[in-house]
C-alpha cells in the first residue's frame, strides 16, 4: 500500500534566508502521508509513534515542488512500520523569469525517513485477511 501527495513550498514554508524551507516541513509531509495509508489500511487516523531515522539529503525551497511518498513495509498487530521519501520535482527559475520554473529530468530526492505508527486494535475498522 502505497501513498503520495504533491505540493508547492510557499514562502510562508521558507524559514531561513534565501528562502530556505525547514527539513520540519519534510516531516510534517509524512506525517500526512503516514496519516493516509493509516486510513487506507484501518479506517482510522492513528497515532505516529517514533522515526527511527530521518536523513536530509537536499535543500528545499520556496517555490519547488515536492513528492512526498510513504509506503507500509511492515505490519503487527497494532503498529504500522512505514518508510517515506520526498523528492524535489519542479523547481523555480527566477534567472529567466519571476513565474518561470522547470520539471526536473531526474527528481531530487530531499530526504528520508522511516517510522511507526500505531492504530489502537479497538479503532481498526478494516478487517485483513493473511
Amino acid at each position: 500500500m502505497k501513498s503520495l501527495i504533491r505540493l508547492r513550498m510557499s514562502a510562508h514554508d521558507a524559514h531561513y534566508g534565501g528562502g530556505l524551507v525547514d527539513g520540519a516541513k519534510m516531516l510534517q509531509l509524512f506525517g500526512d502521508v503516514a496519516t493516509e495509508l493509516l486510513i487506507m489500511n484501518d479506517g482510522d487516523e492513528g497515532l505516529f509513534a517514533a522515526y527511527d531515522s530521518v536523513e536530509f539529503l537536499a535543500p528545499v525551497y520556496a517555490g519547488d515542488y515536492i513528492e512526498a511518498t510513504g509506503e507500509i513495509v511492515k505490519a503487527g498487530n497494532s503498529s504500522r512500520k512505514m518508510v517515506f521519501e520526498a523528492r524535489k520535482v519542479i523547481v523555480p527559475r527566477p534567472d529567466i523569469s519571476p513565474s518561470a520554473a522547470d520539471v526536473l529530468a531526474e527528481p531530487i530526492v530531499v530526504c528520508r525517513a522511516s517510522g511507526t505508527c500505531v492504530v489502537r486494535k479497538s479503532d481498526q475498522r478494516i478487517q485483513h485477511t493473511e
